[in-house]
Order: structure tokens, then C-alpha cells, then sequence
């Protein structure tokens, strides 16, 4: 019987010590194949724009090719579930967008924080509402009041239901300012929508129009942070206009399923460090407006916990 309890030990021990050797093995020829990065929403938008820009950044760091794949819907749900159901073996990434976080808690899509691990949020900006040039509501006290007389007249372009676009829009209704939701899947028909007439402000972050503002097509009329916009200084914040409403920004995040070894996590976490310490990462970022200090490690799953936590007490309340 002592020999049996011997050789079982032993047995399991050895096991143990080839399951340790093969992952080891596993993350010293990571990678040797092209990573895909799943965008989870259309082309032409900022989660798209950021999931590009750092493919091309993180490709010199890992070696091989990371081809990226837009796979949008459902407030970009649809791209987690296939990043989620891909086997967990750091050949899969994607982004994981607060917009997503935020319709968890509207009870959109089954996934959980835990279904993920982040690697690093990358990018982070309040959003506005924007209006057209030649919009009749020049400021956002104009827009308010007649949105106050007109309740559902004013209608507003956003990314989807359950985001915090939407979650937006529904504490302004609770404040007496009701305004129409109107979600688009593609970033450029969402764009392109308070510019054509079709809507009458669009819920956005600055960086993602920041092409329109520059032209003169699209003007900024409240921000929804508990300060000024330091590149948009004329511009008062939701607070001074009676509705308090921040602590929404929209972050961006790269992300891979849970479960992911974490020898390959720590490679794809260097490389995405290399890439936002980069210049091109700083131009980048500067010119979108979502410059911040990435997070990582426990603070970015606490983070992606939290936000899903908040909004679900916005929507209680």
C-alpha cells in the first residue's frame, strides 16, 4: 500500500511538473502565428481607429503579423462572444469598450467582467453632445429648453442601447430634458447623421469627431464631466447646467479571454506597454484626446468591474 501512495505521488508529481514544463514551452515560442485583434464595432470609428493603430504598434513587438477584424453589433457584444468562445491561448485579442461595459448592466449580452482579462486601458475621454453648425440650438441651454417644451423632438445619434450614450440620454429624461435615442451600428453613418439633418446632435467623444470639429461641421455644446475640457474650455460641463451627470467616460481597453496563460498575458502586456510609451502612440492619442496613463494588472479588472457596478446604480436610482 506505501508503495501504491509512492507511485501515485510521484505519478502526480511528474504530471504536475510536464503540465508547468509545457506552458513554459507554450510562452517561450509565443507567438508563432499571426494574433487577430477584433474590433468590436464597425470600421471607421475610435474603437477601430485605436484597435489599428495599435495592431501596427504592437506587430514590431511580437514579431508577427496582428490582421484586425470588425465584428460589431449588439453594442459590441457580438465581437466579445467571439473572443470569449475562441480558445484562450493569446491568438485571439479584442477590445473591450466601456460603451459594451455599460449594456451589461442594461442586461445586454451574458457576459461578466471575469469573462475577461485586460490588458491594458488604453484610452479614456469624456463625451459631449454635439450639434450641427447650423443648428437652431446653438448652446446647450437652446437645446435643453426646447427639448423641455418638445419632449422626443430633439433626436440624438449614439452607438448603441445599454451604452452610456443611451444611459445618458435616460437621466436627462429623468431631468425633464427628453430627448430620442437613435443607435447606429456603423460609426460613419453615426458621424455623418446630425451633419445630413437626419438627427439633431450626436452623443460623442471629441477625438471621434474631431475631424467635423475642426472643419466646422460639428460644435460642442455640454460636456458631461465634473470639469472643463482643457481643449474645449468654452464649453460648460452638464453640472453647471443643472444636471449633473459624469463619471461616464468612454475607455477603451485591450483585452483577451479569461484563462489566457499568464506567461503569454505577460508578452502581450509588454508589448502593449512598448506601444503606448511609443511616439506614434503619444500623436496618436493626442490627437483623439484620450491621452492617459494606461492601467493594468488588478486596477483594470477593478476598473471594468466598477464601471458595470455604476451604471447599474444609474439605472436603479
Amino acid at each position: 500500500m506505501t508503495n501504491l501512495i509512492k507511485n501515485a505521488t510521484l505519478s502526480a508529481t511528474m504530471l504536475c511538473s510536464a503540465v508547468v514544463f509545457g506552458s513554459a514551452a507554450l510562452a517561450q515560442q509565443y507567438p508563432d502565428r499571426p494574433i487577430e485583434l477584433i474590433v468590436t464595432f464597425g470600421p471607421g470609428g475610435g474603437a477601430d481607429l485605436m484597435g489599428r493603430t495599435m495592431a501596427q504598434l504592437i506587430e514590431g513587438q511580437l514579431g508577427v503579423p496582428v490582421p484586425v477584424s470588425n465584428v460589431g453589433g449588439a453594442s459590441g457584444n457580438a465581437g466579445l462572444t467571439q473572443l470569449r468562445t475562441n480558445p484562450a491561448d493569446g491568438y485571439t485579442m479584442g477590445t473591450l469598450i466601456s460603451l459594451t461595459v455599460a449594456s451589461w448592466a442594461s442586461d445586454l449580452g451574458d457576459h461578466k467582467p471575469e469573462d475577461f482579462e485586460v490588458i491594458a486601458v488604453v484610452q479614456s475621454s469624456p463625451s459631449f453632445l454635439f450639434v450641427p453648425a447650423n443648428s437652431d440650438h446653438q448652446t446647450a441651454e437652446a437645446l435643453y429648453d426646447y427639448a423641455r417644451a418638445n419632449p422626443g423632438a430633439i433626436t440624438v445619434a449614439t452607438s448603441g442601447y445599454g451604452t452610456q450614450d443611451d444611459i445618458t440620454i435616460k437621466l436627462l429624461a429623468k431631468a425633464g430634458v427628453a430627448m430620442e435615442n437613435v443607435p447606429f451600428q456603423a460609426p460613419a453613418e453615426r458621424y455623418a447623421s446630425p451633419i445630413s439633418g437626419f438627427t439633431s446632435a450626436i452623443y460623442e467623444e471629441p477625438g471621434d469627431v474631431a475631424q467635423f470639429v475642426r472643419a466646422g461641421q460639428l460644435k460642442p455644446v455640454v460636456v458631461f464631466d465634473a470639469k472643463r475640457h482643457p481643449e474645449f474650455p468654452d464649453v460648460p460641463t452638464s453640472a453647471e447646467l443643472g444636471i449633473d451627470i459624469s463619471g461616464l467616460d468612454n475607455y477603451r481597453t485591450i483585452a483577451v479571454a479569461a484563462g489566457t496563460p499568464p506567461e503569454i498575458v505577460a508578452k502581450l502586456s509588454e508589448a502593449v506597454a512598448a506601444a503606448t510609451a511609443s511616439d506614434e502612440w503619444n500623436a496618436f492619442c493626442t490627437s483623439t484626446y484620450s491621452c492617459i496613463t494606461p492601467v493594468t494588472g488588478a486596477a483594470a479588472q477593478a476598473m471594468v468591474r466598477d464601471f458595470r457596478d455604476l451604471i447599474a446604480e444609474q439605472l436603479a436610482n
